[in-house]
């Protein structure tokens, strides 16, 4: 089926690397690249890498088109893995004669690759490529998670045409709807309209501030686990760190902090796509930034290597069991721990007749902290949003 994305993919320059050194040890002589005459066959692959030249769309950050070729530089000079695995890199798709019809190439893209259980990695580009990649979500018939990394809420409570600020409408206005939660890690108040929050609270989303999430980075990462789509954009983290994104701000993620986001995403077995967006090459530094999204990526990767296939692959035999019974009868909360990965989970209820369509979300990542406050007679927040969506 790989041989026939072909005709939406450019192959990468046969010169690309010719400056570069690269041992048999490292990833530029273990990726397998699609380049004039070769595209890879698919066999085995579990990691596809996908440029995509496209930022007419981009609100602030023009430029940001270019920056594939520039993070595949610095990739291919990272060693490789102890475990070994497959990965692809695709090439880049260009841009079309109009942004949708970018669009439609990406979608059908990822749709093919998550289909085969291949996880596609896209480097943008801007960020409302992410409304592309959800839409891959459509045929496949099962409500998602979408998670994004970014420093404001990109949706609008008025009525505006798509772009890299305003995508979020696209996603949650789409029909047919098969968005299950949006959660966004890492906005700064400073650049979020107060009716922004009040929307997100209104439908049930989930929304964590930088200095929360930056203060315990460990406390996300439930919501990461939570996530089949994840979309980071480079502006969430410092500009001192990550130069390379024209609408980067002095606050931010530090760049240790975004690798580990991107560990905990790969170790989520429920993510099948992630997107890493606006790196513009042009605003970089000494290749600062283009080197973080590399090594981001080696993160995310690394992370699948050690996936502990528990939940939702897992079976309930690996797990123990707890069950805490509120004093006001309100409700009974399951709680799960893997004996494999020592993660937890609860258990959230399904509404009547709705069992196939929302199984795949009654289980909802959570922390021991989680647990501690249902023992002392407060339902988690967590719990509390998930319930309200699913009833």
């Amino acid at each position: 089926m790989m041989k026939d994305l072909s005709v939406f993919l450019t192959p990468i320059a046969a010169d690309l690397f010719a400056e570069i050194a690269v041992s048999k040890s490292q990833l530029g002589k273990q990726i397998d690249y699609h380049t004039e005459g070769n595209f890879p066959d698919g066999d085995d692959v579990k990691i596809a890498i996908i440029g995509v030249e496209e930022d007419r769309y981009s609100s602030d950050n023009k430029g940001c088109a270019k920056g594939a070729d520039f993070v595949r530089q610095q990739l291919a000079q990272h060693f490789a893995f102890d475990y070994p695995i497959s990965i692809a890199d695709l090439g880049n798709i260009a841009a079309g004669e109009k942004v949708e019809d970018t669009y439609v190439a990406l979608k059908t893209i990822c749709q093919e690759l998550i289909k085969d259980e291949i996880i596609p990695v896209i480097i943008g580009g801007s960020q409302d490529l992410t409304f592309a990649n959800y839409i891959a979500y459509e045929k496949l018939e099962q409500t998602v998670n979408l998670v994004t990394v970014d420093p404001i809420l990109s949706f609008s409570s008025f009525n505006k045409p798509i772009d890299s600020n305003t995508f979020l409408n696209n996603i949650i206005l789409h029909q047919p709807n098969y968005l299950f939660n949006y959660s966004n890690i890492g906005n700064q108040r400073p650049y979020v309209d107060k009716e922004l929050y009040e929307l997100m609270n209104k439908m049930f989303f989930d929304n964590y501030r930088l200095g929360d999430a930056a203060n315990d980075i460990s406390s996300i990462e439930p919501v990461v686990r939570n996530a089949d789509l994840l979309s980071f954009d480079i502006a969430a983290i410092k500009r001192s760190d990550a130069p390379g994104c024209k609408s980067s701000g002095p606050n931010g993620f530090s760049a240790q902090q975004a690798c580990q986001l991107s560990r905990y995403a790969g170790m989520s077995d429920k993510l099948s796509s992630v997107g890493f967006y606006e790196f513009n090459p042009e605003s970089d530094i000494h290749g600062i930034t283009a080197a973080l999204v590399a090594e981001m990526i080696w993160y995310l990767i690394d992370g699948v290597i050690n996936r502990k296939k528990d939940y939702p692959i897992g079976d309930f035999k690996d797990y123990q069991k707890f069950i805490v019974s509120l004093s006001d009868q309100s409700h009974q909360i399951t709680f799960y721990k893997s004996h494999l990965s020592n993660r937890w989970w609860m258990d959230v209820p399904y509404p009547a007749g709705q069992k196939n369509r929302y199984q795949r979300h009654h289980l909802v990542p959570c922390t021991y902290e989680d647990y501690q406050q249902a023992t002392d007679e407060e339902v988690p927040d967590r719990w509390w949003k998930a319930y309200q969506k699913l009833t």
